[in-house]
């Protein structure tokens, strides 16, 4: 700008002096205010940007297609490509504006060789189908990333197939606003990977997966996810409550920090995230993950995505409600639901068949992509729908108590 100096001056801070506040848990109730410091945050963001990504900044182009204002934006837009001297791609419209092959034109006009992008825009991608991407050269690519969600396995490979050419490794990356950066992912051309799976945890982070009483499980089986030793750029407090911070993340396994997700690690200790606990249904004494009941209807090549949740029922303690998104050109009917229930049997067993499924446009999301189930729930259960206000597609929750009200359930 005119008038202003071509160089500035760094200011010389603690590195424990703050960095910044990020609000979080719009999804689950009264956010949080996160504080992240000056030195563990930009060790651990530079240091997972280089590996995860495998940054060459001498010849890569790197887009995270994210929200700047959440903090996939902060971490992996502006503080660790910056620190890295990568060049990067910011984009602020929509994915699907003028056309839904928006995102795949700038891959190819700007030869991006590093995407990393969320779960909930590759199903989307998907509802399209593979016109989008098939109008454009997308073979500058190299590496594939998601974040956010646990990506389903049908997903993973239409993302590897379509986007990547069959060439491209996907790193999975599991992590949160409270841990600054990422926890659990592979690294490309190091880790072997399976779709849907995060794989390990980085190098130098511990995590584990414990039971009620914060036992380690043994590999095959599913509980809490934990951290078990610090990392750099864990967040320091709730700004404003400090107590809060202890009570939320350190009190249900003393020694421990836990981050609300569940999650299972299989025979070769590959960790598999479950989603959130909150989100783990009680079905006639069973614990079953919405997350695996969202894969399973993915699964079916009618579904582009489906959101799960459960919901009080006088006989079985909770039901199953599922809400689905159908691909381009299928239309939803009662022989549709039927053999989606059907699927869901087959594939994850007759307890795990939901008791109702509404065909739904769209599902209420966050500007950062994720699904707010609370509001699915709250529509489920016919109560007063809670706060609105941090969705990207508010008048979507009407349309779907509409539909819901009107849905067929399973005697």
């Amino acid at each position: 700008m005119e008038g202003q100096d071509e160089t500035c001056d760094p200011v010389s801070l603690n590195a424990e002096d703050p960095l910044y506040i990020l609000y979080t848990s719009g999804t689950t109730g009264k956010p949080k205010g996160i504080v992240h410091t000056q030195g563990g945050y930009l060790t651990h963001i530079t240091t997972t940007h280089s590996w995860v990504f495998d940054v060459k900044p001498d010849r890569d182009v790197y887009w995270c297609a994210a929200d700047i204002g959440w903090v996939t934006g902060h971490s992996y837009i502006v503080y660790g490509p910056l620190a890295n001297r990568t060049t990067g791609v910011m984009y602020e419209g929509a994915p699907n504006y003028p056309e839904w092959d928006r995102l795949w034109k700038i891959v190819e006009d700007y030869k991006v060789t590093i995407f990393y992008t969320a779960p909930t825009a590759i199903r989307a991608f998907m509802k399209q189908g593979e016109e989008y991407p098939g109008r454009h050269d997308l073979s500058s690519l190299r590496v594939l990333g998601t974040v956010g969600e646990p990506i389903n396995p049908e997903a993973w490979m239409w993302y590897h197939r379509v986007i990547g050419g069959e060439r491209c490794p996907i790193v999975d990356t599991w992590w949160q606003t409270e841990t600054g950066g990422i926890m659990i992912t592979p690294l490309p051309g190091v880790t072997p990977t399976k779709p849907g799976s995060a794989t390990f945890p980085f190098p130098g982070i511990a995590a584990d997966v414990v039971d009620d009483q914060g036992n380690s499980v043994p590999l095959g089986e599913g509980g809490y996810l934990v951290i078990t030793r610090p990392w750099p750029g864990m967040a320091r407090t709730i700004y404003g409550d400090p107590q809060r911070f202890v009570d939320t993340y350190w009190s249900r396994f003393p020694g421990k920090y836990f981050p609300g997700d569940g999650a299972k690690r299989d025979k070769d200790g590959y960790f598999w995230l479950l989603g959130r606990v909150d989100d783990i249904m009680l079905v006639s004494g069973h614990n079953i993950s919405t997350t695996e009941v969202e894969s399973a209807l993915v699964s079916h090549p009618a579904v582009a995505e489906a959101a799960v949740v459960g919901r009080r029922d006088e006989v079985t303690g909770q039901a199953i409600a599922a809400f689905v998104i159908l691909k381009a050109g299928v239309e939803g009917d009662q022989a549709l639901i039927d053999e989606l229930r059907d699927h869901v049997a087959k594939t994850l067993g007759p307890i795990a068949k939901p008791k109702s499924i509404v065909f739904t446009p769209d599902l209420p999301k966050t500007r950062s992509g994720k699904i707010m189930r609370r509001l699915l729930k709250d529509i489920s259960e016919q109560r007063q729908l809670g706060d609105v206000t941090t969705l990207a597609n508010e008048e979507v929750v009407e349309e779907i108590a509409k539909m819901a009200a009107a849905a067929p359930q399973e005697e």
